[in-house]
């Protein structure tokens, strides 16, 4: 039963605060920090623990007196808000049970590459960026490009940006994969609709000491800037490119004017792709079904289509689909269509945490 399940959450809540009011713990600032950090993070099942208990007593309460002539149509009607109220509090309860991904507070990467379609293709890759980039906006995130291939007609053969912001990894975990478009392209001049796909992927960033790279498995190269970039750009070595050997990983970024800031991006780059790398290979030694979870990364996966001629967009993972693909690419990427996602594969964690 749920009740039981909690019990140990709120005994070790209790013991916390004891810890925390000996004397031996408030004059060791290191333990104090860390027990105060695991205290707050149990805050929120403790308050929802105390609140299901209590309507759980009440509800019983209310049971006993239904037999009673005077007040049995009054616990009638308690029990008709209470036990809707005690469903709510379990659903809620059981998503702050759920493993908490350490990487869901994190700043991210995203990258997004043009895949089939050519010149079309790199062309959607712009229109799904400015799409995120809104969507980023409206969240109060802020957005970094940090490197940018451009192609024709304003279209991008690759960009990837830092986007800083609470819950930017949370929010957009699931937005790895293969997007298809279909449309009538810029460029077609017979009107014909075709079929194009950009990947993209989400890596969260990570500090130094999570990914150990030795300078001995990196290859550096420096070289002149390409593309638009300003007056200087093909006048100084200022782009950069790091092959790491092991992997065979490869990064380059040209954007800014300074040598070092480009090699700090690239290596930023770099770590994050690493990290994701590592996250793929523990994905991908778990069970069978836990691989099946969206987060698994599978850039090969077609996620989602965004058919313009019928202004629908499709998510393949969860048979969803909206006609109002125009106001989703203007609005950015709306919460209602990556509210059901988080919904659905939270629902998946559930059936295996067997609640």
């Amino acid at each position: 039963m749920l009740k039981e399940k909690l019990l140990p959450f709120l005994d070790r809540y209790n013991e916390l605060t004891m810890l925390l009011s000996d004397p031996n713990v408030s004059n060791d600032i290191k333990k104090m920090t860390a027990l105060s950090k695991e205290q707050s993070n149990l805050e929120p099942i403790k308050e929802k623990t105390l609140e299901y208990f209590s309507t759980l007593e009440q509800i019983e309460e209310n049971r006993f007196l239904l037999e009673d002539e005077e007040l049995g149509e009054l616990a009638k009607e308690e029990l008709k808000l209470l036990e809707p109220h005690k469903e709510i509090l379990e659903d809620e309860i059981k998503l702050l049970l759920l493993p908490k991904d350490p990487n869901d507070e994190r700043n991210i990467f995203l990258e997004i590459r043009a895949g089939t379609g050519g010149d079309e293709a790199a062309i959607f890759a712009a229109d799904l960026f400015k799409s995120y980039l809104r969507y980023a906006e409206n969240r109060g995130w802020k957005v970094e490009v940090v490197s940018l291939s451009e192609g024709v007609l304003n279209g991008y053969k690759e960009v990837i940006a830092l986007i800083k912001g609470q819950g930017a990894f949370s929010r957009l975990k699931y937005e790895g994969g293969v997007h298809r478009v279909q449309r009538v392209p810029l460029t077609e001049s017979q009107g014909r609709v075709h079929t194009s796909a950009v990947t993209v992927a989400v890596m969260p960033e990570v500090d130094d000491v999570e990914v150990d790279i030795q300078e001995k498995d990196l290859k550096i190269d420096v070289m002149r800037s390409s593309g638009n970039g300003g007056q200087s750009v093909n006048t100084t070595d200022s782009a950069v490119r790091i092959t790491h050997l092991p992997t065979g990983i490869v990064v380059v970024n040209q954007d800014g004017k300074s040598q070092h800031k480009n090699k700090d991006a690239a290596m930023k780059i770099l770590k994050a792709k690493l990290y994701d790398m590592q996250m793929q290979e523990r994905n991908a030694k778990e069970s069978e079904a836990r691989k099946q979870q969206v987060g698994s990364g599978d850039r090969s996966a077609r996620i989602r289509t965004y058919n313009y001629p019928q202004n629908r967009i499709t998510d393949h993972r969860v048979g969803l689909t909206l006609y109002r693909l125009d106001a989703i690419m203007e609005g950015g990427l709306y919460d209602e269509l990556i509210d059901p996602i988080i919904t659905h594969y939270q629902a998946e964690l559930m059936k295996e945490a067997n609640f």
